[in-house]
């Protein structure tokens, strides 16, 4: 006997052996359901009786005891298992903490801010920073067009960040509205719940990840970029980039001549039509508060809705749901494309 729980076939096998007054050949079940059979005696709901080749079946109530106790057990080793498995990769952790990096760095306010040259290590250090993202990236890409072979392989990385609940807003500069892979580069993310924005003023280039750690490309090489962790010094460079997103604005859907689309998941919306507060729909969607006020935040934006209190009004007078794009996938390890 298994702890496994009756199939979808098996209950019917079951029942047409208690309508024969519960006991009937081996080969007449099996005939009928091999599968089902095997898997009925396995479960212990029938019984193989040698001598006389038949099965018979047992009362539920006699195998529900035994099968709840197996499944206790087996959910008991596997939370000691968990535990094992937590403390197993803490001390990696620790590990990895501790472990020397190949960087010219300097202490900044109690914080180790990072200098790396070449392509080989900044890739890899970009790679620890995404697989510990989980909330934002705020990205500044000076510049015009981008590049083809960059956006090609961005798209679908980008899709697979956007998918796990990561909020993604990246400012560019009026090249690159101009260009129409870009365009069109950027309305397929745009549909999709990605923010962008064009600034027609100089700007830095930068990422921010989870207002955590700034990439920030070295002004005097270009082979060269800084990872800053200094709280105070990211409270600044934030600052930057929000006051520089404040007065961006370009409609990327009118540009690649589609229709615009809220890039908003509709449940979220209807959640929050429904009078949900952020914090309430964070927990009934699993987000974070910070992803679901950067998705009313594109609601408001989308709806042109200076207050909360009109952009749910105005949600309840849009039959239901906001338009969303074709296909939209309202669902949410990958890595966004830094592009820097």
């Amino acid at each position: 006997m298994t702890t496994d729980l009756p199939t979808a076939s098996e209950p019917a096998l079951y029942r047409e052996v208690l309508a024969q007054g519960g006991r009937v050949t081996f080969r007449e079940a099996v005939q009928q359901d091999a599968e089902a059979t095997l898997g009925l005696i396995r479960t212990g709901l029938l019984v193989h009786v040698d001598h006389d080749s038949s099965i018979t079946a047992v009362n539920p109530r006699s195998v529900t005891g035994r099968l709840s106790a197996d499944l206790r057990s087996a959910a008991s080793e596997k939370l000691a298992q968990a535990a094992r498995t937590a403390a197993e990769l803490d001390d990696l952790a620790q590990a990895y903490d501790a472990a020397p990096r190949r960087t010219e760095s300097w202490q900044g306010g109690g914080q180790v801010v990072e200098r790396l040259v070449g392509a080989q290590q900044f890739r890899h250090r970009i790679m620890q920073i995404e697989s510990e993202m989980h909330e934002e990236t705020l990205a500044a890409q000076p510049g015009g067009a981008r590049p083809v072979e960059q956006t090609g392989q961005s798209l679908g990385r980008s899709l697979e960040v956007l998918a796990r609940g990561i909020e993604l807003r990246t400012l560019y500069q009026p090249g690159a509205a101009t260009d129409p892979p870009t365009v069109d580069y950027v309305a397929s993310l745009s549909a999709a719940g990605e923010r962008f924005r064009v600034l027609d003023e100089p700007f830095q280039r930068m990422v921010i990840s989870d207002r955590k750690v700034a990439v920030v490309i070295d002004s005097t090489d270009s082979r060269a970029a800084v990872f800053v962790e200094d709280p105070a010094v990211l409270v600044t460079l934030v600052g930057l980039f929000e006051r520089d997103w404040a007065r961006a604005v370009v409609d990327w859907h009118a540009l690649a001549g589609r229709p615009r689309g809220t890039g908003v998941p509709l449940e979220l919306t209807d959640l929050l039509a429904a009078g949900l507060t952020q914090r309430a729909i964070a927990s009934r969607l699993g987000l974070s508060e910070r992803t679901v006020a950067g998705h009313i935040a594109r609601l408001r934006e989308f709806y042109d809705a200076e207050t909360l209190f009109q952009l749910g009004w105005q949600l309840r007078g849009v039959s239901g749901r906001p338009a969303a794009p074709p296909g939209q996938d309202p669902g949410r390890s990958a890595e966004k494309e830094w592009d820097l």
